[in-house]
């Protein structure tokens, strides 16, 4: 009988480096995502031990996905029965990190927001070219959630971006 080995979704890959901006994929474990039924916010906060994350906020491996949802990462979640619709989603997402000095530059190029603008704790949904993502900004960088299908795609995009600015720097 054959034996499967689970692999990321960009096995093999490993970091880039240009101009000091590093593009890696991170193993981010259990992603689940909690949605909140009605009127059942501040219990569901009591069985996770913190507070449910703010709109377009992320702290303590949660991050604020839309109205009454969010994704909690890296741990497992409560029974929450009779409080929130929970969802394993962790076959479903692929993570970057992108970090240094040309991080929010090389990002803006196919993110149509201002992440100059955006400060540690901030997250958004939003589209990276023609893909979604959930962007979480970090002290030093970008934690960046694609569907698994898409996470070559964003890979090369990313970093096609970053040879090419790296490639005018040097003009």
């Amino acid at each position: 009988m054959a034996e499967l080995i689970a692999k990321s979704a960009l096995s093999g890959q490993g970091p880039v480096t240009y101009m000091g901006t590093t593009l890696t994929e991170v193993e981010l474990g259990q992603i689940t995502s909690v949605a909140c039924f009605p009127g059942r916010q501040q219990k569901v906060s009591k069985a996770l031990g913190q507070s449910f994350p703010a709109a377009n906020t992320h702290h303590a491996g949660m991050c604020w996905t839309g109205p009454d949802q969010a994704f909690v990462i890296g741990r497992a979640v409560p029974d929450l029965t009779g409080l929130a619709a929970i969802t394993d989603q962790s076959g479903g997402w692929a993570a970057l990190r992108l970090t240094g000095s040309a991080a929010a530059e090389a990002l803006m190029r196919h993110v149509p927001l201002d992440l100059n603008g955006m400060t540690a704790g901030q997250a958004a949904r939003a589209p990276l070219g023609h893909m979604q993502m959930i962007l979480m900004v970090e002290p030093d960088g970008f934690l960046i959630l694609v569907f698994r299908s898409m996470a070559r795609t964003a890979w090369h995009e990313i970093e096609a971006t970053l040879k090419h600015l790296a490639a005018r720097k040097a003009l």
